[in-house]
């Protein structure tokens, strides 16, 4: 007799329920979905340019990919989204996420710090605003070079940018807009194709030139061109939407600062002259509840005239400087904005190119300087 009976049906291996098509081909799509969103999400990342705020170093119809590991990848904050949808879905229009439920920020450990003069990928600080009031993950992804890092003072002198008293390098494609007058002929259109330049007529014998400053010797020697002067704002011209937006402050885009750019563990003290400066910051970005009671500062519900910034920040502006929506206008960009640096071009693509030269086959894998 077999005393071990029950071990015949321990031996007796079940058949491997053979899955259906469907599910091999579900099984597999969700595989792709979550490897290819730990992938966006930790390591690196596609973008596209959309606008020219950083030509000609970046031209619109560029593809790039951004790395997450330089600076570190910023962990989820709004972990409930639609996969490869950013804030919006492509068909409705609605929302691509639900901010019902935030985790707060954390970033894992970078292999280096933002540095003077990084093209960084960042999410817009003025998304955070009405009508949009987008989780900070979810705001628009911008792209800018970063000019000065936390404890920096900046200024802008005609158009000239410096940073701790010394004159910033102008990136060798940077543009700047140029007002040009000539004597009324007309310029040759193939010269002008030989030119890296935008052309705007304005008159008959006036235009506006957006171009890099490696272009300007060859503007010059046209014979018919008789004025040639760079189109700067004045100094203690007063424009509104300038940051940080007071009338106090005679700035313009051109003319600007000095402004001290907060760091982690630096304090300011407050006053009439620096709280426009850095209240949208201590209020929106730090959290923190502001009141001004007559000439009396109150953080939290405390007196306070001076405040300890919490968060690095950063200012970023555009290479093309007369057409970029950049720290000018909305002041910093806190750390926990930062997605990520631009590393290189992989594909551009040239929307107004005939059929031949879509594709622009010089700027494929350009590394971004």
């Amino acid at each position: 007799m077999n005393f071990k009976f029950w071990e015949k049906n321990k031996n007796k291996k079940t058949p491997a329920k053979k899955k259906s098509a469907g599910r091999e081909w579900l099984d597999a799509i969700v595989f792709a979905v979550i490897a290819a969103t730990l992938i966006r999400g930790l390591f690196i990342e596609a973008y596209t340019i959309p606008t020219g705020s950083m030509e000609r170093s970046l031209l619109v119809g560029d593809f790039l990919f951004v790395s997450k590991v330089n600076y570190g990848a910023r962990t989820p904050i709004t972990p409930i989204a639609f996969p490869f949808a950013h804030h919006t879905m492509p068909v409705t229009g609605t929302k691509a996420y639900w901010d019902g439920w935030q985790l707060p920020y954390y970033r894992l450990p970078g292999f280096q710090d933002i540095k003077r003069n990084d093209v960084v990928v960042f999410n817009y600080p003025m998304d955070a605003d009405e009508p949009l009031n987008r989780p900070i993950d979810k705001r628009e992804n911008y792209i800018k070079r970063c000019l000065a890092i936390g404890g920096d003072t900046l200024s802008i002198d005609n158009g000239v940018v410096f940073v701790n008293g010394k004159q910033v390098d102008i990136p060798e494609r940077s543009q700047t807009t140029y007002y040009v007058k000539t004597d009324g002929s007309e310029f040759n259109p193939k010269a002008l194709e030989d030119i890296d330049t935008d052309v705007e007529r304005v008159s008959a014998d006036e235009y506006v030139f957006i171009m890099p400053s490696t272009e300007i010797s060859k503007v010059k020697a046209f014979s018919n061109v008789k004025v040639f002067t760079p189109m700067i704002a004045q100094k203690g011209e007063f424009k509104q939407e300038i940051f940080p937006h007071d009338p106090n402050l005679k700035w313009n885009e051109d003319n600007y600062g000095p402004i001290i750019v907060p760091k982690q563990g630096w304090t300011v003290t407050l006053d009439s002259l620096t709280f426009p400066m850095y209240k949208r910051a201590i209020q929106l970005y730090e959290g923190n509840q502001l009141e001004v009671k007559g000439n009396d500062f109150y953080i939290n519900g405390k007196k306070s005239n001076t405040y300890t910034f919490k968060m690095n920040y950063y200012w970023m502006m555009g290479d093309n400087r007369h057409n970029s929506l950049d720290s000018r206008y909305w002041g910093f960009v806190p750390e926990d904005h930062i997605v990520g640096k631009a590393l290189f071009v992989w594909m551009s693509w040239n929307e107004n190119g005939t059929f031949f030269d879509k594709i622009r086959w010089n700027r494929l894998f350009m590394g971004i300087h």
